[in-house]
């Protein structure tokens, strides 16, 4: 065919093109064909409706794109073609299938040049827009011959695949977004690693930043919370000879979600929920996650007081490197390898598996041989079951360095090559520790009867107090007849049950005039035990009046019946919002500041302006509680303590409260003073409320697997302290009220730092969330005391048998 010709057809293509245009409604069907266009405002709609295909535009409209979004999200783009050349006018832009079988974009404007063109190697005939978001193109037999699946961009959707085609040498990776206004291809990439045992890892710029640890047959080795959401999605781990590729698929009836690489590099599971988009997991999750954070044969612990530690058998590189909180050089052995059965095997547990790099892996052996072949290679530092279902299966083997090892939740056991005296060393503290436990135990046995005797005693001086101590009460507070508060809550019946304390179970009730209660119920097996916490919470709080605490309304003694009667919360405590993902889009940003004002200014109430000054000493989540208004209400004084003014202290030897256990005591809701030492002061109440003031703003738990503060520092020190803020709330926010939540986070880690002295008191708290007083820059914070030589520094042992999360009401020293 002649140029001429071709031109001539060419453009009678295009005007047969302008006049489906023209005629064209806003939403098309679901197909194009060779006949058939798009351009401008118009879009192709899958068949359900789900996703749409046509132009758009970010932030101005001077740069057009071609795009795939959620019909109900148009701002969530999941797919875009010409992302490096953008259109100057949506006008302008025609989609079509050309002569040639290919899916262009054309550019009217500049002689109907091509912006963009799906290249497939085979003509196609129909273009066609899937529910599951992917865009297809097939020939006239119906076989697909592109899609645009495999050439995500930022995103992956249910049913896409990332990985690799061993046969052709395809790709499947996205590559983040330069800006959110700018879909072009920006610094990070989300690829699958396939020499050694395939893992996902996240690029920048060409050097890697985080990985998600090798497929161990149910999930990726290092993360452990893919497992939480299976529910929601099922995941499949393909490794043949053609192919390695990870998908997930939304189950059925499941809403939509997306796996994305946003501009910071941070890959996402994002659920819509019909309103918004709500981020079910996100990785890296800390500085942990970080590739190499600790170096060779380092561990990172991320709920540890210090973060790097060497494993057994190692010691710091750079020793003056690591005082300075630089691990990143890692460790070295102690003892060199003997080989010839002079080496031994530590089992390190619950851990990321390293890098695979450069590993071998054999899916068919089972560990026990794994383990003989690692033992016979004087070059094998380490070997692990590549599949963990049925005990654990398949060899994976290491020969040379373990980078970017970590603690995890439900980790993996990996096995590390030892000098047999690294390994005789543990057995002769074993050993140790069996003669001792042995003493202990023989100690405690000729003690039992004499300890029997005191218990009896003390429980028969209890008694004798308790009758003299209801008479006190009866004087101090109104009282109910038992069978009144019988009747009020249906004799005490389950359905009315509405929390449990303790010390007893709370049950609403209604009096005979209506008004709603809230009915604490000691059980009588608990009468004793829980004798001082009823007698402190009648004590204190009937002298107590304030908005933001709850009120006492009376008490009950009947024979062993202790019950104590409340103001009734409809809304019940705070915690069943700010850590509930369906409810906590409810306490938008103007509602989240009130509570914490009302609880800021309960505190106050408490240590300051009250006839009776006093320490909460149990500040959390579920002791806030939130009336029919959403006004917080501080409860639960069964462990507070009257001080006489705010500069006192005093050291206890009963721990009582709320708190996690890692490597030591002071995190979770408890100060690293009161934790470690029995300090009491009101700067025990501040750090609490430095905790649960992240927690408003983050809706996130400050628990073992997850340590809020250290996130937050890390945010607060990369000057993304506003990544803290729950994202259920943040779009919604305004420029002032992000300026307030940057204000809350720094006044909460002021909160929580470790000395006493460096927290600010409750009177000084409120106008720093308020803009009336200037904020100081925190010093970083710890989740329990420092280190006191240099030993304790270098020598972090990665053994977390001791890593237990507690939440206790009374634990006591004796």
């Amino acid at each position: 065919m002649r140029p001429s010709q071709s031109m001539s057809r060419h453009r009678l293509l295009l005007a047969f093109l302008s006049v489906q245009l023209l005629t064209a409604s806003a939403v098309a069907d679901s197909t194009l064909t060779q006949r058939t266009a798009i351009g401008g405002d118009q879009r192709l709609a899958s068949p359900g409706g789900v996703f749409q295909l046509g132009l758009f535009s970010l932030a101005n409209s001077t740069r057009w794109f071609l795009g795939i979004w959620l019909a109900a999200s148009p701002g969530a783009v999941v797919w875009v073609a010409n992302r490096d050349r953008p259109l100057h006018a949506s006008s302008s832009g025609i989609v079509a299938l050309s002569g040639r079988g290919d899916l262009v974009l054309l550019d009217a404007a500049s002689g109907n040049e091509t912006i963009w063109s799906s290249s497939s190697s085979l003509a196609a005939v129909v273009a066609q827009l899937r529910d599951d978001g992917n865009l297809m193109l097939a020939d006239a037999a119906g076989v697909t011959v592109w899609q645009s699946f495999d050439h995500p961009t930022n995103t992956f959707l249910s049913g896409s695949r990332a990985g690799q085609d061993l046969r052709t040498g395809a790709v499947w990776s996205a590559s983040s977004w330069r800006s959110a206004d700018d879909p072009s291809p920006g610094d990070f990439r989300y690829v699958m690693d396939t020499r050694g045992s395939p893992e996902l890892h996240v690029w920048w710029n060409g050097r890697k930043r985080y990985r998600t640890g090798p497929w161990n047959g149910l999930r990726f080795s290092g993360c452990p919370d893919m497992t939480t959401f299976e529910d929601l999605v099922e995941f499949r781990f393909t490794h043949t000879a053609d192919e390695v590729s990870f998908v997930y698929r939304d189950r059925v009836g499941s809403p939509v979600s997306r796996l994305v690489l946003n501009e910071s590099g941070a890959m996402q599971r994002m659920v819509w929920d019909g309103a918004l988009w709500r981020v079910f997991w996100s990785g890296p999750r800390d500085q942990c996650d970080i590739y190499g954070a600790c170096g060779p044969f380092g561990v990172c612990n991320a709920v540890g007081a210090v973060m790097c530690g060497c494993i057994r058998g190692f010691l710091p590189s750079s020793p003056a490197e690591w005082r300075m909180r630089n691990a990143s050089g890692g460790c070295a052995r102690s003892t060199a390898l003997q080989c010839g059965g002079g080496d031994g095997f530590y089992t390190l547990r619950g851990v990321k598996l390293p890098e695979t790099h450069g590993s071998s892996v054999d899916a068919g052996a089972s560990l026990a041989e794994c383990g003989r072949r690692c033992s016979s290679n004087c070059s094998c530092t380490a070997y692990a079951a590549s599949d963990i279902r049925g005990g654990g299966t398949g060899c994976i083997q290491w020969f040379g360095e373990l980078m970017d090892t970590r603690f995890v939740d439900d980790g993996q056991d990996l096995f590390i090559r030892l000098a047999m005296s690294d390994l005789h060393l543990e057995t002769t503290k074993t050993s140790k520790l069996v003669v001792i436990i042995a003493v202990v135990i023989t100690s405690f046995a000729l003690l039992l009867l004499s300890l029997g005797l005191m218990i009896w005693r003390k429980i028969w001086l209890r008694s004798k107090q308790v009758t003299k101590f209801d008479d006190i009460v009866r004087g101090e507070c109104p009282t109910y007849h038992l069978e009144t508060l019988r009747a009020a809550t249906d004799g005490f019946c389950t359905k009315n049950e509405i929390g449990r304390g303790g010390f007893g179970i709370v049950y609403k009730g209604q009096m005979e005039n209506g008004q709603e209660v809230a009915v604490k119920k000691l059980s009588a097996g608990n009468s004793v035990q829980g004798l001082k916490e009823f007698k402190n919470e009648v004590d204190l709080i009937a002298k107590l009046q304030h908005r933001n605490l709850v009120r006492l309304l009376g008490c009950c003694i009947h024979c062993s019946e202790r019950i104590l009667v409340y103001e009734y919360m409809s809304n019940k405590s705070l915690d069943t919002f700010i850590f509930d993902p369906s409810r906590r889009v409810d306490l938008i940003w103007r509602t989240r500041m009130d509570i914490i004002f009302g609880v800021a200014r309960g505190l106050l109430y408490l240590h300051q302006d009250s006839r009776h000054t006093m320490i909460h000493r149990d500040l959390k989540a579920a002791n806030v509680l939130l009336d029919r208004e959403m006004v917080a209400k501080i409860s639960d004084f069964g462990i507070a303590k009257l001080f006489s003014s705010i500069g006192d202290h005093q050291v206890t030897e009963r721990i009582v409260g709320t708190f996690m256990m890692p490597m030591c005591g002071g995190s979770g809701y408890m100060s690293p003073e009161y934790a470690m030492d029995g300090m009491v002061s009101f700067m025990q109440d501040v750090y609490s409320f430095g905790v649960l003031l992240l927690e408003i703003i983050s809706g996130r738990r400050n628990q073992r697997g997850f340590n809020l503060i250290a996130h937050a520092w890390m945010l607060f020190e990369e000057n993304k302290s506003l990544e803290l803020l729950d994202p259920a709330v943040r779009d919604g926010c305004s420029l002032a009220e992000l300026e307030q939540a940057a204000t809350c986070i720094q006044v909460g880690l002021l909160c929580v730092q470790e000395s006493p002295s460096q927290r600010p008191q409750m009177a000084a708290v409120i106008p720093m969330m308020s803009h009336q007083q200037a904020l100081e820059r925190p010093l970083r914070p710890v989740v329990c005391m420092p280190v006191s030589t240099l030993a304790d520094l270098l020598n972090v042992q990665e053994d977390t048998s001791g890593n237990v999360e507690l939440t206790i009401t009374n634990l006591e020293g004796r």
